[in-house]
């Protein structure tokens, strides 16, 4: 298979559990401000507008928080990462502290209410959905409670605080609808992050192998060919001592190995460095060559793969940049792994343009996720019968991302689409039926800048 499970898996081993981001020192640090604020709140209510409030038992909420900072500070390092359930239990902690200070000051008649939703937005920007349906849930629940049952506020001259009962249930409302629009609202943008940047991984990941393996394909090259001149030096000797040893059976036994392990050796280098020395030809290649260089890997996969080329001209020669191979390679793979039978590499080249479709003949993408295909993490466009025909492909259209952010990284601009009518019935479909993915370069971004002669080699050093 592709290299794609390969990559998902390594960054996937690196990547850390959904809670194990949420680092401690970072609750502690709001719950430091948290605490600070309601005793400015407080003691401006008294001391200020002289309300009337159970002070004893509002210090008590306040001084709970402050003991539990300060109980996690000392027992905890400062780089202690939260587990699920420890994250939770911390944010449970924040949202019963303040909805018992509130309980205290008014319930829903103190503006201070608002606060409420803090807990829930950190718990879906950072921990797993049922935590946050958890805390959601008694969130709301405690808002309820306590628009229900409350210590009203008592004004400077002892007269109570009161808000018409209506103002009381649309306060209440809303603030049952902000914690249900806040948290989907966090958790779905911190989940499409997420994804961003675990598809931006893998593909640092993809882009860095192929840059590794084409570096290591210069240097075998060029060692290649450094070592022809000793070895066919090695070979000379050796074939002379054979003539002069004649008589000496013994020593032209070992002359003759001598010879023919020099001749494995020229062999071993000869298949290493296939692609020549680091010269421009490592560099830069006929877009043919590209393309099929591109395929290669998955061409003997039981799916036709048939190269196409039109043009005023010869094949333009363009640079053999990483992003290029291998965002190609991941397109001729989705192609690939969903063909009936063939897949075509059509290439139109022209002086300001050069355009490239890649159309396979399978049933091509989806409806539903057409105008998606690029994001990270997109279901596959597979059904039930080609889940049991290819069990071991993931379709999470991490590849696609792949090949389209490195792609576009040359200049590239690709679009998606299907080539026949999905209603049409098997006997009307085309033979080019499937999907089509279409890239488009200017030729200025990936033509090399001679495609004469490959010029001096470069004598390699080791």
């Amino acid at each position: 298979m592709s290299n794609q499970r390969d990559i998902t898996a390594q960054s996937a081993h690196f990547r850390p559990e959904r809670a194990d981001w949420l680092r401690l020192r970072t609750l502690i640090f709001q719950r430091w401000m948290a605490s600070f604020g309601q005793l400015a709140a407080l003691l401006v209510a008294t001391r200020y507008y002289g309300m009337q409030l159970p002070l004893g038992l509002c210090f008590l909420a306040v001084g709970l928080a402050v003991i539990a900072n300060l109980i996690a500070m000392f027992i905890f390092p400062q780089n202690k990462r939260l587990t699920e359930l420890e994250a939770m239990l911390t944010l449970l902690f924040d949202l019963a502290q303040l909805c018992f200070l509130l309980f205290l000051t008014g319930g829903l008649a103190n503006p201070f209410a608002l606060l409420v939703l803090a807990p829930v937005t950190v718990s879906a920007s950072a921990l797993e959905l049922r935590s946050t349906l958890i805390l959601g849930v008694l969130a709301a629940a405690f808002v309820t409670l306590i628009g229900l049952l409350n210590i009203p506020l008592r004004l400077a001259d002892g007269t109570i605080f009161a808000i018409p009962s209506l103002f009381t249930f649309g306060f209440w409302l809303s603030l049952l609808i902000g914690i249900a629009f806040l948290g989907l609202y966090s958790r779905r943008v911190a989940t499409e992050m997420r994804l961003m940047s675990d598809a931006l991984l893998a593909t640092q990941m993809a882009l860095a192998r192929e840059q590794k393996l084409t570096d290591l394909g210069g240097v075998v090259a060029a060692a290649a060919h450094e070592l022809g001149t000793p070895l066919a030096t090695i070979k000379l000797i050796s074939s002379e001592m054979m003539d002069e040893l004649a008589d000496h059976p013994d020593l032209a036994e070992d002359a003759r190995l001598i010879h023919e392990q020099a001749n494995r050796c020229r062999d071993i280098l000869r298949s290493m460095g296939k692609a020549g020395k680091d010269d421009l030809l490592l560099r830069q290649a006929p877009l043919e060559t590209v393309l099929q260089e591109a395929a290669e890997p998955h061409m003997a996969r039981g799916i036709e793969v048939i190269f196409t080329m039109a043009g005023a001209g010869l094949p333009p020669v363009v640079v053999r940049r990483p992003e290029l191979i291998h965002g190609l390679r991941n397109l001729v793979q989705n192609a690939v792994d969903f063909a009936r039978s063939t897949v075509w590499v059509d290439a139109q080249y022209a002086p300001d343009r050069i355009l490239l479709r890649i159309i396979d003949d399978g049933e091509g993408f989806p409806a539903q996720v057409l105008g998606r295909i690029g994001d990270p993490f997109v279901r596959s466009r597979r059904d039930e019968q080609d889940l049991a025909r290819r069990p071991e492909y993931e379709g999470m259209g991490l590849g696609l991302f792949i090949a389209k952010t490195l792609l576009e990284r040359t200049g590239a601009e690709l679009s998606f689409a299907n080539a026949a009518d999905p209603f049409l019935s098997p006997e009307e479909r085309p033979a080019r039926s499937g999907a089509i993915v279409e890239v488009t370069w200017k030729a200025a971004d990936i033509l090399a800048e001679t495609a004469g002669a490959l010029g001096e080699n470069q004598r390699f050093i080791g």
